[in-house]
């Protein structure tokens, strides 16, 4: 089954690119349009308006891109 951004579930586990933040925080985003740690913005912490993405997987997705929130 595809959601409205034509992503499958399946898709949607607990890891977004490599980086294991939690099936909420991947499906969000995934439905927002990011599929890869390159589409996501410089200031990640312009995810966190984003339901299903917290403060812990932007911390997260910045220690696996070497970077601090």
């Amino acid at each position: 089954m595809a959601d409205q951004a034509g992503t499958d579930q399946a898709d949607m586990g607990p890891v977004f690119d490599g980086v294991r933040i939690g099936r909420p925080a991947t499906g969000a985003l995934l439905t927002e349009g990011y599929r890869t740690m390159e589409d996501l913005p410089a200031n990640l912490d312009e995810l966190l308006p984003i339901h299903g993405v917290g403060p812990k997987a932007v911390r997260l997705l910045a220690e696996a891109r070497g970077t601090r929130p």
